[in-house]
């Protein structure tokens, strides 16, 4: 154990080892955060919700970064409701008549994407009456529209066909803003405000509002075409993919050099029907394997992973195995625990596997990213799990909807840097151990 301590002593000679394991560092921190921030049920309600979770997320939004690089600052998202009280509210005529205020402070270069209300009320027989007017700046006064608040209802202003033709023939969200006194399509900045009046009918009836303006960056990560956070799922996407990766990575490499040490130290039928297993499983087609349980059975990541580590025991590594326990059967500290009797597990367990150890660690850390990999490239198959939010997952929905053709590049490209981020990592952190625990290369 100080040996194999000491050698791992040596990894701070290696600028690459210490990179990757700088990289391994903040995945396992991205990974705590996601667990720790975003529980799994809240995240998945996040994920898979409808109009009650991802209504005050725009649609295909790019981060708030892409605005650093950009001359004109592009419209975030503005939210006013009088459930917070960033909405005034005043009665009159005995709490029958209210006006709800929302402030409007804009201040960008663009235009926003959308602009939708949603109307909550509470009544017995008769819905209140509300009627909308928007302010600008420079003192216009736009009638918006006049309805029936029902107890649950979303109203866009830009479908609506009379107040665009009010507009003279310009959707809300480039009338309301536009300057009047441009020739071109500029944005006049400044503060509005959007007053609803309510008439109520009943004693204690009463109506709430929200005011949603899409902007054209959301969020560290952007949005999807179904308006959700990319941040949950490239968040969540880091624990599931290192521990698919380090699950199926320690359950093969474990597996596979316990079998070969069983099969050389018992020999004979045993060893014999180790290797044609293996020879057998090798000429087996690895993914179209999972392609087709994926298909035909379940796409869950855990059944994935169970068929993943069955598949891959007896791969090749039995064989590099089989070849090192040979030699160390052969040594004088195994013929010594023979003559005193020690056991066939205890040989095996004790002496013999702890020996190849040093060979495990380097092929363990390298073959997390193929996993990793492997979960990802089932997922843009279309085979990932549908439930939980994952990188491949991601990178699936960005192709399907055209993200590149349509210049949507960080939908693609956020989920492809943190998958080359952990292959970079452990692959670098792995070469540098087989440089140590290697013979061979261990003075290069």
């Amino acid at each position: 154990m100080i040996a194999f301590l000491k050698s791992l002593g040596q990894l701070k000679r290696y600028p690459s080892a210490v990179g990757g394991i700088i990289i391994i560092i903040l995945l396992i921190a991205l990974a705590v955060y996601a667990v720790s921030t975003i529980p799994y049920s809240e995240a998945i309600r996040l994920w898979r919700g409808g109009e009650d979770v991802w209504g005050e997320s725009p649609r295909l939004a790019a981060p708030v970064w892409v605005d650093w690089f950009n001359r004109q600052k592009m419209s975030h998202s503005i939210i006013v409701s009088s459930l917070d009280g960033t909405a005034e509210r005043t009665e009159t005529d005995g709490g029958k008549t209210q006006l709800l205020t929302f402030p409007v402070h804009y201040a960008y270069d663009n235009f926003p994407e959308e602009i939708v209300i949603f109307f909550t009320s509470h009544y017995a027989d008769k819905p209140p009456h509300v009627a909308l007017k928007w302010y600008t700046p420079d003192g216009r006064e736009i009638r918006i529209t006049e309805t029936s608040a029902k107890a649950a209802q979303t109203y866009r202003p830009g479908q609506d066909s009379k107040l665009t033709r009010r507009l003279k023939g310009t959707v809300a969200e480039m009338g309301f803003f536009q300057d009047p006194e441009s020739e071109t399509r500029k944005v006049l900045k400044g503060d509005y405000k959007m007053v609803m009046e309510i008439h109520t009918f009943e004693q204690d009836s009463t109506v709430d509002a929200k005011l949603v303006m899409h902007g054209q960056v959301s969020g560290l990560a952007g949005t999807d075409d179904r308006r959700r956070d990319l941040m949950v799922a490239l968040l969540w996407g880091t624990p599931v993919a290192l521990a698919f990766g380090l699950l199926a990575a320690l359950g093969t490499s474990v597996t596979t050099m316990i079998i070969a040490a069983i099969g050389v130290w018992y020999g004979k039928w045993i060893d014999a029907t180790i290797q044609r297993v293996t020879e057998v499983n090798m000429i087996l087609p690895f993914l179209p394997i999972l392609i087709m349980v994926g298909t035909l059975y379940t796409r869950s990541i855990w059944v994935i992973l169970g068929m993943s580590i069955l598949l891959s025991i007896f791969g090749s590594g039995i064989k590099s195995y089989r070849a090192v326990f040979m030699q160390v059967k052969e040594s004088p500290y195994i013929e010594a625990a023979k003559a005193y009797g020690a056991s066939d597990l205890r040989i095996i367990f004790r002496y013999m596997i702890p020996r190849v150890i040093p060979m495990l660690i380097p092929q363990l850390v390298t073959a997390i990213p193929s996993f990793v990999f492997l979960e990802a490239s089932l997922a843009l198959l279309g085979l990932a799990d549908p439930v939980l939010p994952t990188w491949g997952k991601v990178i699936n929905d960005a192709r399907s909807q055209g993200a590149l053709f349509h210049g949507q590049y960080y939908w693609m490209l956020e989920p492809a840097v943190l998958l080359m981020l952990t292959g970079l990592g452990f692959a670098m952190l792995g070469f540098a151990l087989d440089r140590i625990f290697n013979p061979r290369l261990r003075g290069l």
